[in-house]
């Protein structure tokens, strides 16, 4: 009879404990850290996220109070790392974007694994963190031609509001013009700030095969006018300039600033007609002698400058895409005087 009192007094205890844990959900350790909610439907909550007993969470917001949330409704948890993605009571996430402008990019490092996708109006880029600090991307068009290999190594400093980077494009004009032309820009930039609010400057180099034979051979040529020449033109190369940043101006959207300035030397050929000696007849004899020219043909230095602004707005709904769109504007200066054209641009990012 006592063992049978003993063994009823056990399991009476293991039912009442486990009712106990069942009342007492889990307990989160860091009960002061933040946490961002966000519902299937798109709901967020941000709060300290009190417990979680494996069915639901209860989460103290400051404007709701204590709220429980049923877990198959829960679309993902996030910790808030940083109080400043928090704006005006709503979660700007951080992503791969915050490294890229409209099409330059800054010296922040991208995380292993941190890939994206960029889609604009003319055709795809896709780029991938293979390391912490070396990042590969793609350029191309829709038709897969021309084809851009993109790289940036970024070097961190003992201030995180102060990186360089070192970057490179290198592309082929692909099979238009047979593969004869091909270019590349390699720069060095400085970017002060953090993901959200930065300014970046870069200088570099850049230079362009534009691939044609269309320029005779600097010379004379009497009595005939003078044919394209075998050899391909001349590099066109010089130093372009950048400067661009993004300020945040709401939780899901940010103002974007991009700009590039190249002064470039290109070579031309100028031909030159010049009449020797003039045509006659010789009405005594009936003999016609006909006019002797020449055509002079001299190199000439060619100097472009071209100043691109960009100016726009990027909306970015979570961390796992975004939208952005810019008015841009182009202005070409060359021994043709100044000619100005709009360049609107759309953008679609997706982490990949």
């Amino acid at each position: 009879m006592k063992k049978l009192f003993l063994l009823n007094l056990l399991m009476l205890t293991l039912i009442s404990n486990q009712a106990i844990s069942q009342e007492n959900p889990t307990e989160i350790e860091k009960s002061q850290t933040i946490y961002v909610i966000t519902k299937n439907d798109g709901t967020e909550y941000i709060g300290k996220l009190l417990s979680d007993d494996g069915r639901e969470v209860l989460i103290e917001t400051e404007a709701l109070g204590k709220i429980y949330i049923h877990k198959d409704s829960i679309r993902s948890i996030v910790e808030v790392k940083d109080s400043r993605q928090i704006i005006h009571g709503e979660y700007r996430s951080s992503s791969p974007f915050t490294s890229r402008y409209i099409f330059t990019n800054n010296a922040l490092p991208i995380k292993k694994g941190e890939n994206y996708a960029m889609v604009n109006l003319f055709g795809p880029e896709a780029h991938f963190a293979l390391t912490d600090n070396f990042n590969v991307g793609v350029i191309s068009t829709w038709i897969a031609s021309p084809f851009i290999l993109a790289l940036k190594y970024s070097i961190k400093t003992n201030d995180p509001n102060v990186n360089f980077s070192i970057g490179t494009l290198m592309g082929t004009s692909g099979y238009l013009n047979t593969f004869r032309s091909y270019g590349g820009v390699h720069w060095l930039s400085m970017t002060l700030g953090d993901r959200m609010n930065n300014l970046t400057f870069s200088g570099g180099y850049l230079y362009l095969q534009p691939g044609g034979r269309n320029n005779p051979e600097p010379g004379t040529y009497y009595n005939t006018y003078p044919r394209a020449g075998n050899s391909l033109n001349p590099l066109t190369k010089g130093p372009v300039f950048s400067v661009a940043g993004i300020a945040r101006v709401g939780a899901k959207a940010s103002f974007v600033f991009d700009s590039m300035l190249s002064s470039t030397k290109g070579f031309t050929t100028a031909t030159e007609y010049k009449e020797i000696t003039p045509g006659s007849y010789d009405y005594d004899n009936g003999i016609y002698t006909e006019t002797t020219y020449a055509y002079i043909v001299t190199r000439q230095e060619r100097n472009t400058s071209v100043l691109v602004l960009m100016p726009g707005m990027r909306f970015q709904s979570n961390e796992k895409r975004a939208f952005q769109i810019s008015l841009a504007g182009v202005t070409v200066f060359d021994r043709n005087g100044v000619t100005s054209f709009p360049m609107p641009m759309a953008s679609w990012f997706f982490k990949i």
